[in-house]
């Protein structure tokens, strides 16, 4: 028996805030990206990549299961099995991690790019089916091949515009913007994954089923990721480097290149022990500087 399949069952309200909460992931790994290149800070930039990673694949997780709150099967509950939906979290920090990683330390070139998006595709997707997976009803889910490979192509062009955006991308505008486009990719992946589903229903139907319902499971899973986010985001704002904006991704070169100017105009003043010393005598007067001083002294 086919099962009827509702994946908006409380209309726009889970589609909207899942887009938001992939659009907030988004801007907050962008940003926590974008700061881990100022000013070669290497004790800090593994930091900072890590906690752009987690914002982005806590960003992609919450919006996966926000969205299949409004998910349902009429004829059978439906419940997730906990173990699996918390796998499908550790896997999305993961990979997103591995893909922000490569291109945070090996930069944005045509060959690192297409790898780590690779993966970094590949890997939300096996997030988004791993937690598919974690769906338990009285009914056998089955997909359709072609929206499948399409969500999957989807997942790796975002992944790919997301790792280049991540190093690229300057502006607090450009973020955002890119941002929203990531939210855009993300959700589009979702669902078009989610149009793939069909369910057919063994026997009876209403049979019990193990695992927990969505909102006993979901909702409280989900609070930790979005107060991580939260905390991300704190974070962010307290930066001084991010508020103070895309200004400053001038200001670390602008501040070498002041040092420099400040030591070569140094030279005169401060180093008056060694290069006002060196400056005065030619190379054939320094035989003769020790017996210079006290024949001018005498003459005085």
């Amino acid at each position: 028996m086919q099962g009827t399949v509702d994946g908006f069952s409380y209309g726009a309200v889970t589609p909207v805030a899942a887009y938001l909460m992939a659009c907030l992931g988004g801007a907050l790994g962008l940003r926590c990206i974008v700061r881990s290149l100022y000013n070669n800070e290497q004790a800090w930039k593994p930091g900072w990549l890590a906690l752009g990673a987690a914002s982005i694949g806590c960003g992609i997780w919450t919006m996966h299961f926000i969205a299949m709150i409004g998910f349902q099967v009429e004829e059978t509950p439906v419940r997730y099995e906990v173990g699996l939906t918390v796998l499908s979290l550790v896997v999305a920090i993961v990979v997103v991690g591995v893909g922000v990683f490569v291109v945070g330390y090996r930069g944005a070139d045509g060959g690192t790019l297409a790898v780590a998006g690779v993966v970094t595709g590949l890997g939300i997707a096996a997030m988004h089916y791993l937690g598919m997976s974690a769906i338990q009803m009285n009914g056998r889910v089955e997909y359709a091949p072609v929206p499948v490979a399409l969500s999957v192509v989807i997942a790796v062009v975002a992944a790919t515009a997301a790792l280049w955006a991540a190093v690229s991308v300057r502006g607090l505008l450009a973020s955002l913007g890119a941002s929203l486009v990531m939210g855009v990719a993300v959700s589009g992946m979702h669902y078009t994954g989610m149009s793939a589903i069909s369910v057919h229903l063994h026997g009876a139907t209403g049979g019990a089923s193990t695992g927990d319902s969505p909102m006993s499971l979901l909702l409280p899973m989900l609070i930790g990721p979005v107060i991580f986010l939260v905390l991300a985001g704190a974070i962010v704002m307290f930066d001084p480097l991010l508020v103070t904006g895309d200004g400053d991704q001038g200001r670390p070169a602008s501040r070498q290149g002041t040092a420099v100017g400040d030591a070569d105009n140094s030279v005169p003043r401060s180093g008056s022990s060694g290069s006002l010393f060196e400056e005065e005598p030619d190379p054939e007067r320094r035989p003769h500087g020790q017996h210079e001083a006290p024949r001018s002294a005498y003459e005085w």
